[in-house]
Formats: C-alpha cells, sequence, structure tokens
C-alpha cells in the first residue's frame, strides 16, 4: 500500500450480536456492538448505548457503518474488511479472501456450527450487498487446531461416522494464536504452553512449540469445561437419554443454554455468583475450578509437561480469585502463585512455571490475519 495506514475493519458477527472494530496497522481506531438483533436492539459505540430498530443482521451492519462514517471512518478508507467464522470444517485451515467458493465452502459447515456458520454468513452477505467493491476476508476459529495429530482429532467410531465430519476440531482458535504471538513477545516463547481461555465459552489447549496439540472442546464447543449455559463433557448415552425423553432440539437447549454455571446455580455470569455468597454459586465456581484443573492434567499430559500457562477470555483476565483457585490446583506442576495472582505476571520467580494473564485480542487478531493475506497478493 505504498506505506499508506491501511484500516481494516473487522466484523464478529454472533446469532443475535455484531461488534465491529477498526484497525490501522495493528492499532484499534474504534469499537461498538449491536446486541439482541431482532428483538429489544442496542447499539453500542464510544461507550454510549442506545435502543434502534434492528430486524436482521443487514440492518445492524448497516448501523455498523453508517456510525462509523459519521465517526471518520467512511467505507472509502477501508482497504478491507475482515470476518471471525467459527467453524472451517477440515478444508479452512487459514485466513483467506472471501470469494464465492468461499462462502459456499462456509455455508457446508453450518451443519457443523448451526448455531454460529449461519451469522457469520449473514454478516459477510450483509457487508457484499452495502459495499460490494470492499475486499472481505475470513479467519475461522478451527484453524489452529488442524494441525493436531491424528490421535487426538478423531474419534473412536466408524469410518462412515468420520465421513459425516464427526470428528475433534476445537474452537478459540483465533483467541490462541493471537495469545501465542502476546506470550513470545515477552522473550522466547515457552515450548510447552498452556492456554486457557475463560469465559462464557471456556477451553483449553496445549500448544507445543507454538502448535496446537490438544484442546478440550471437540466436535462442538459444548464439549470440554463447565461453562456459562453449557455441560461441558457429558456421557453420549446421557445425551441420547435426554433427547429420547425431551426430543432432539430440546435436549440440545438443555446442553447448551441450560446447563454448566446457570443448571448448577441459576445464572451463568460468573461476577454474579463470585457475589451471591450462596452454596449453589459456591458449588457452581468450584465446579468450574475443579474440571479447569482435570482438563489441564490431560493437556499437559499431551505436551509431555509443563513449562508456562496463560490466562485469557473474561473469566481468566478479571477473575483473580478463580485464576488463584485453578493454579493452586497446579501447584503439582511446580508453579509457585505470586502478588495474590493479581497482575500481568502470576508467578514467583522460584516458579518452575511461569503464569500470565494475556488480554483477549482476537479482533486485532483478524486484522492482522487479513492484513498478511493482503501482503501475500492472495
Amino acid at each position: 500500500m505504498g506505506g499508506h495506514v491501511r484500516k481494516i475493519l473487522v466484523v464478529n458477527a454472533g446469532s443475535s450480536s455484531v461488534k465491529f472494530a477498526v484497525f490501522a496497522d495493528g492499532v484499534q481506531l474504534a469499537a461498538g456492538s449491536a446486541s439482541e438483533i431482532g428483538g429489544a436492539a442496542q447499539f453500542t459505540f464510544d461507550g454510549v448505548s442506545r435502543v434502534m430498530d434492528l430486524p436482521d443482521h443487514r440492518a445492524a451492519v448497516a448501523a455498523c457503518l453508517a456510525t462509523l462514517q459519521e465517526a471518520g471512518h467512511g467505507l472509502d478508507s477501508f482497504v478491507a474488511a475482515a470476518h471471525r467464522v467459527v467453524h472451517g470444517g477440515v478444508d479452512f485451515v487459514a485466513p483467506c479472501r472471501v470469494t464465492d467458493a468461499v462462502i459456499a465452502g462456509i455455508e457446508a459447515c453450518v451443519p457443523l456450527a448451526p448455531l454460529h456458520n449461519p451469522a457469520n454468513l449473514a454478516a459477510i452477505r450483509a457487508l457484499a450487498a452495502l459495499a460490494p467493491d470492499l475486499s472481505q476476508f475470513a479467519s475461522f476459529d478451527t484453524a489452529f487446531h488442524a494441525g493436531q495429530p491424528a490421535v487426538a482429532a478423531r474419534y473412536a467410531v466408524p469410518g462412515a461416522v468420520e465421513a459425516l465430519g464427526i470428528r475433534r476440531y476445537g474452537f478459540h482458535g483465533i483467541s490462541y494464536a493471537g495469545l501465542v504471538e502476546a506470550v513470545a513477545a515477552k522473550g522466547t516463547l515457552p515450548r510447552r504452553l498452556l492456554a486457557l481461555h475463560l469465559g462464557n465459552g471456556a477451553s483449553l489447549c496445549a500448544i507445543l512449540d507454538g502448535r496446537s496439540v490438544a484442546t478440550t472442546m471437540g466436535y462442538s464447543p459444548l464439549e470440554g469445561l463447565t461453562m456459562g449455559t453449557r455441560s461441558g463433557g457429558i456421557d453420549g448415552n446421557a445425551v441420547l437419554r435426554l433427547a429420547e425423553v425431551y426430543g432432539i432440539a430440546e435436549a440440545g437447549r438443555i446442553l447448551n443454554h441450560e446447563s454448566g454455571l446457570r443448571g448448577l446455580a441459576g445464572a451463568s455470569d460468573m461476577r454474579g455468583l463470585a457475589q451471591a455468597g450462596t452454596p449453589e454459586a459456591q458449588f457452581a465456581r468450584d465446579h468450574f475450578a475443579y474440571w479447569a484443573v482435570r482438563h489441564a492434567g490431560s493437556m499437559i499430559a499431551a505436551m509431555g509437561g509443563l513449562d508456562a500457562l496463560a490466562f485469557t477470555g473474561g473469566i481468566g483476565e478479571h477473575d483473580a480469585e478463580m485464576r488463584g483457585q485453578i493454579m493452586t490446583g497446579l501447584a503439582f506442576t511446580g508453579l509457585v502463585v505470586g502478588g495474590g495472582a493479581v497482575g500481568e505476571k502470576l508467578h514467583e520467580p522460584a516458579s518452575l512455571v511461569a503464569a500470565w494473564v494475556i488480554p483477549a485480542r482476537e479482533e486485532a487478531w483478524i486484522a492482522a490475519e487479513a492484513a498478511g493475506v493482503m501482503d501475500k497478493g492472495n
């Protein structure tokens, strides 16, 4: 681009939300969000929220563009738009320019991520309609895990079942990729790094020499840790029994939206549980910590040991008590916690294992990946 500042619009669309941000050479210039799309929509920009009529994703994207225009970030100032796409299946293992073939490929992955990919596609299509000349790029949450060994990725099921696409994919890959870069910036990247992305959705990742070798989420984001509203690991026959009693759709709703912390204590917000002071709330927090530690043991085994760990995500970054509880459970690794588990550096000099808090930077990483694809001329 001849040394000019390159402004990239990043769009992160959920089933009823759109988060957006503007980046120029790695620096965030603006950010906002639209939530409760299709209902009593809230639009937030520059710290100010207001109610808006946003019946669908196209209306939400249009509101984003109009707001950015007023703030001095007109469409003609962007060199590209970049999107988070949750599921890339086995084909999308790197960021890419969005073409008709890529859209068809993302569409083909909808059965693998019926709650997420349709929203990602809605934002891509909305932007294509509103700004047809703007190049679009996609980053995939599953891509970081694509190189895992077959013994880690495959379920022990017949080939015909594997052919349906039923395997472990893993998620939060955009977060983990950004985390690896941030940890490496502190010095030498630890060879055996345990990453803990803890939020309403939560997962762990074993990162060996900068690459994912194991992760707790599997075929879908339902597997693994106790989460805000997702059950985490549950016996397959228990799922079949739920489907038998309630029907498939209701069983899916229970496991994805009424379980986890909400199922244990009636609320999915970890901050609220910390303040509630009830036995149920404490049990839910203990459950979350217990399964984080237990799954961490599995991740550590997959790497053959542990040199460092890093917390990210809303809970990972802001809940010092939860971090402390998890790190206490990992004391067997030689981790010695310092500073009351507060601050960016969490370990004492005598610790055999380093521990860090790394702020999530998914939108920044998506912008960087789009810029990388442009630099290669793809």
